[in-house]
């Protein structure tokens, strides 16, 4: 390419497209290199320089500086120290003669040269709606495909909606208006594109933050939203002013401001719950109108168990576990169901476990441990830290309080070293599977904790408390089944 043509396109292209006259240049450089480089070897790095001010470039190649000794020892990528002067890892650089192009490499700059400018143009759309990242727009349908429906939301810029972000049922026309929350995702060889999506939970709180005033002044706030799009919503609202109550504000008189959103999401259902910092109290607005008759928490796996009578608990559960399904989403721990019986009946497990350990543990009799029990201790660290009169009732000599106690504490810290080596044991494990650690800790919540707690999932199972494709979820399966063929 000439000088004075490289100077033409640069300048045509950038009035014609509205981009900075560097961005230009970077992509005929990157073209000339590429279609320079079927003259070199394929692994040779090449990269151009042009003058901004002549439009005159030049071509220069890379090698690094590496032991000729080592068998990784490639000629068309690596140099010895001896023959670049440089030290080891160094990159040595030397200008090349410029290429002659013909009609196949002028042909084949072109075509690089204009997907470089199309991606630097797709990027300064994106940059643009940059701010407007998970927000609520408008458009209409331009075209509609198989897969995906594209949407001018404004005369320069298209997003994407892939059916699968679409509500169930929806379909959707040529010129037909849209509104969707707008999500810059990042492909894979493509860059950032700007993505369409209805089924989000931010869809319920962008749609009540237009409907609802106070939301937008900082009176109200959504603290969460669980979505089960096109059938169920709840959401989880505070008030900044005791004066207001946020669920009546969110309902509108007469429901006015809860239809308005539920109608633009195809009438879906939405339970409007107060907030609270306090999570088994959350849980029990959450499941309202079921009435929670107690609630046993695990903070350690994040989960609860809550007890409601047989007259409650299909109410709970709701249809197909939508109800304590979303009401899990919501608090964000894993939530069981159980019944007033089951709950009766596994405190009585759990205490005649514990009574067990008792006996054996601070070498007690029976009649003893069950007057322990009795005060309500349920751990070796409540006997541990008990007030000395407590056992005074029942104990007369303070040596054997004192060696009681002593025990206990010894019983609590046992039981503390062997959880941190079960859970060390646990982590090791999944990270045979090169789990990152975020991943590990989603699993480790949902009681997940080691390889044969993941083998026993399945490919759905596991999809649903980690974002994986189905083939990597199959292999990961099959990668934590292997020691029991061994």
């Amino acid at each position: 390419m000439q000088s004075n043509e490289i100077l033409g396109v640069v300048d045509s292209v950038s009035t014609e497209k509205g981009l900075d006259k560097d961005v230009i240049f970077k992509a005929i450089e990157i073209a000339i290199a590429s279609a320079s480089q079927r003259h070199f070897h394929e692994d040779a790095d090449l990269y151009v320089n042009i003058d901004r001010e002549t439009g005159e470039y030049s071509t220069h190649r890379n090698w690094i500086v590496f032991d000729p000794d080592n068998e990784e020892f490639h000629h068309e990528t690596h140099i010895s120290k001896d023959d670049s002067g440089l030290e080891l890892e160094e990159v040595y650089t030397l200008q090349q003669e410029n290429i002659k192009f013909g009609r196949i490499e002028t042909q084949a700059a072109r075509q690089v040269m204009l997907q470089k400018v199309r991606e630097a143009e797709r990027e300064k759309i994106v940059e643009q709606f940059r701010s407007q990242n998970n927000k609520l727009v408008s458009g209409s349908v331009k075209r509609v495909t198989r897969d995906n429906i594209i949407v001018d939301i404004t005369h320069e810029a298209e997003a994407l909606l892939p059916r699968d972000k679409l509500m169930p049922g929806e379909i959707y026309k040529i010129n037909d208006r849209i509104r969707a929350i707008l999500q810059i995702v990042e492909v894979e060889g493509r860059g950032p594109q700007l993505m369409l999506n209805r089924s989000c939970p931010e869809m319920v709180t962008e749609l009540f933050s237009i409907e609802v005033p106070e939301i937008n002044e900082d009176v109200i706030e959504i603290r969460g939203v669980a979505r089960d799009a096109g059938s169920r919503s709840k959401i989880a609202v505070k008030t900044n002013d005791g004066r207001i109550d946020p669920v009546g504000a969110c309902v509108g008189m007469r429901g006015s401001r809860v239809q308005a959103v539920s109608s633009e999401l195809g009438n879906e259902r939405i339970d409007i719950i107060i907030y609270d910092d306090n999570p088994a109290q959350l849980v029990i607005n959450a499941l309202s109108p079921a009435k929670v008759e107690s609630i046993v928490m695990d903070e350690d796996s994040r989960s609860m168990d809550i007890a409601v009578n047989e007259d409650n608990l299909a109410l709970a559960i709701g249809s197909r576990g939508q109800n304590i399904r979303l009401a899990s989403k919501l608090v964000g721990w894993d939530l069981n169901i159980i019944s007033n019986e089951e709950a009766e009946a596994k405190i009585k497990v759990d205490e005649t476990e514990f009574l067990a350990k008792i006996i054996d543990s601070l070498e007690v009799s029976d009649e003893i441990a069950e007057k322990i029990t009795s005060l309500g201790m349920g751990s070796f660290d409540d006997i541990a830290y008990a007030d000395d009169k407590i056992f005074s009732e029942f104990i007369e000599s303070s040596e054997e309080i004192a060696r009681i106690k002593s025990s206990a504490e010894d019983a609590a810290l046992l039981e503390a070293m062997g959880a941190v080596t079960e859970e060390e044991d646990n982590i090791e494990s999944l990270s045979d599977l090169k789990l990152s650690e975020e991943n590990i800790q989603l699993l480790s919540n949902k009681g997940v904790k080691n390889k044969d707690d993941l083998a026993e999932l399945s490919i759905d199972e596991l999809k649903e408390i980690i974002e994986i494709s189905d083939d990597e979820a199959s292999k990961m399966i099959m990668k934590a089944r292997e020691h029991w063929f061994k």
